[in-house]
């Protein structure tokens, strides 16, 4: 069983969702704007934390699975609490080797702060130099345009676009999806 995700970047800290994240992980999960594009709604309760917590692997999500990584500020003083700003969802594809999907959450008080892009470029590498990636992919509601901003800026290349091709919450919705292949990345 391999150890699992924890890096540290510039002013996060990323590691696995822990059940003393609950109260804070539900409270931005219950925003209306952040279930939004997502996939649960805004009724996200404490129930449904602890039972997300709880079913995350050990270690390195194995094919088929996923696992929530908790996005932890680094505070400015050493023996300050470290304030949960996120998540992001690291998925390994179980037909395709070497294949990962990504997906971020960002509370609103830290949006636009950057963090998102810190964590999934730190991912990103993650997943290409120690996990041998071949390739890394993210999809995103047409709608939201922050988040296809976000896969640009991280140098995801556009795949296509799948026209009123997923039912969500109630109607047809459009997605974008983006890849990087290693070669590409590496090639940066």
């Amino acid at each position: 069983m391999s150890a699992a995700v924890r890096l540290e970047t510039e002013r996060l800290v990323v590691e696995p969702l822990l059940e003393t994240d609950i109260p804070e992980f539900v409270a931005y999960r219950r925003d209306p704007e952040v279930a939004r594009y997502q996939s649960w709604s805004s009724d996200f309760s404490t129930d449904h934390g602890v039972a997300l917590a709880a079913s995350q692997p050990v270690g390195f999500p194995l094919p088929g699975e996923w696992v929530q990584l908790a996005l932890r500020a680094l505070p400015a003083v050493a023996d300050a609490r470290r304030v949960l700003v996120g998540d992001i969802a690291v998925g390994v594809d179980a037909a395709q080797p070497a294949t990962f999907e990504l997906g971020v959450t960002i509370a609103p008080a830290h949006q636009g702060a950057g963090y998102a892009s810190e964590a999934l470029r730190a991912t990103i590498d993650l997943l290409f130099s120690q996990h041998e990636a071949h390739r890394v992919v993210m999809q995103g509601d047409a709608r939201n345009e922050p988040v296809l901003t976000l896969m640009r800026r991280l140098g995801l290349r556009h795949e296509g676009t799948i026209l009123e091709g997923d039912w969500f919450k109630g109607e047809w919705t459009t997605l974008e999806r983006f890849a990087l292949l290693r070669r590409e990345w590496l090639e940066r």
